[in-house]
C-alpha cells in the first residue's frame, strides 16, 4: 500500500534531503502496517512525536502501535511547539 508521510517543523530533518523542502515522502508499506511501524525507520525521538494525525484525525499515543494504515492515508506528525 502507498501512503503520504509528512513531518513538520524541526522533524523535517528526519526526512531524506530531497523530501525536506516539501516536508513529505511517499511510502510503500506492507498491508496492515501501523502508525508506529511507518515512523520507526525514520528514527524520530519519541519525545518529539507529539501531534500525530491520520487524514486529519488525531491518533493518541496509546493507539499508535495498533492503528493500522490503509492505502492512500496521509500520516502527519508535529513536534511539541512552544510559543508566547
Amino acid at each position: 500500500m502507498h501512503i503520504t508521510f509528512k513531518l513538520y517543523a524541526s522533524l523535517t530533518e528526519y526526512l531524506p534531503p530531497e523530501a525536506r523542502r516539501g516536508n513529505a515522502v511517499q511510502l510503500e508499506l506492507p498491508e496492515g502496517s501501523t502508525v508506529a511501524q511507518a515512523v520507526e525507520p525514520y528514527g524520530l525521538p519519541m519525545n518529539l512525536v507529539h501531534l500525530v494525525l491520520v487524514n486529519g484525525t488525531f491518533v493518541p499515543a496509546e493507539q499508535r502501535a495498533t492503528r493500522e494504515l490503509v492505502e492512500g492515508d496521509v500520516l502527519a506528525i508535529w513536534p511539541p511547539i512552544a510559543g508566547g
